[in-house]
């Protein structure tokens, strides 16, 4: 009876002591990572995710969600406080700013990096250079034929970013209205809105007569770019980093991330890197521009 006491009592030890051990190791491996959730532009989607892989690398603790959508979808996402880092391609507006303070939302600005953004036409059009007034003209409806342009006589087909994205918000304020906070100009009717930078270069691509813009870091060999004067007589400019820097092209905006007030913790650390010369790197890389 003893022996079998000694060995019941040394049993449950045991099975106790292991159970112990294995929680302990399950409560290990099940340790949170720290998680970042970053959403919106749609031009700063694949930066952002060339970013996250990069220092996930580097931090194996953190995890970086990344979604793109448009800017207004990054932006709402930050009024709504359900994302860390909110990606834009374009300054937050005073009533989006109001409308996060009411929801007690403090949103806080960073310049992540630079853009160009190309006006771009199929590789067989002989156009070759254009005003902003011209394009503003294109755009609006004022011009309908390339021949009024230096073109062949053909139709002009017009392609744009949809109404949520950034690009779409910063090409209509600064070509279409030519930075005039007072002008009500629009987009014709018959400007063919598409969801993506990728849907506008394969349209591009496969028609002659179609006109488009599309951020620097994304137009490919295959399509032509045009050269932009600033006014009828001035330089004729191509996008690129130099010109974007010494500010001689006319379409170039600073790229943002917006947080929820200053940043702490593992956000300050990311965005701390993002504007670090490692991340800055892969700014120049994707064909975008350093911010610094």
């Amino acid at each position: 009876m003893k022996r079998f006491l000694i060995l019941f009592l040394l049993s449950s030890f045991l099975l106790t002591s292991c159970g112990s051990a294995d929680s302990s190791a399950d409560a290990a491996s099940n340790s949170p990572a720290q998680y970042i959730e970053n959403k919106g532009s749609d031009t700063i989607v694949n930066l952002a995710l060339a970013w996250a892989e990069a220092y996930q690398v580097e931090h194996p603790d953190v995890r970086i969600s990344v979604t793109g959508g448009g800017s207004g979808t990054g932006i709402a996402a930050l009024i709504n406080d359900t994302v860390d880092l909110a990606n834009a391609s374009r300054q937050i507006k005073t009533e989006e700013i109001e409308e996060a303070q009411a929801k007690g939302v403090e949103p806080v600005e960073h310049i992540i990096a630079r853009d160009a953004i190309a006006v771009i036409v199929n590789s067989e059009n002989p156009v070759n250079e254009l005003t902003l007034q011209q394009i503003s003209d294109i755009y609006s409806g004022e011009i309908t034929n390339w021949r009024d342009v230096g073109g062949e006589d053909r139709p002009i087909v017009k392609l744009s970013r949809e109404t949520n994205s950034g690009t779409h918000v910063y090409f209509l304020e600064t070509v279409l209205r030519l930075g005039n906070s007072d002008d009500e100009t629009l987009f014709s009717m018959d400007t063919l809105l598409l969801p993506s930078s990728e849907g506008i270069i394969s349209e591009v691509r496969q028609n002659p007569n179609a006109v488009g813009y599309d951020g620097l870091g994304y137009v490919p060999d295959d399509v032509k770019m045009i050269a932009i004067a600033k006014e009828a007589g001035g330089e004729y400019v191509l996008p690129s980093i130099e010109t974007v820097n010494d500010k001689t092209y006319a379409i170039a905006r600073d790229l943002y991330m917006y947080t929820n007030g200053e940043p702490t913790g593992i956000i300050k650390d990311y965005l701390d890197w993002i504007l670090s010369a490692e991340a800055q790197q892969i700014v120049a890389e994707l064909g975008f521009v350093p911010a610094k």
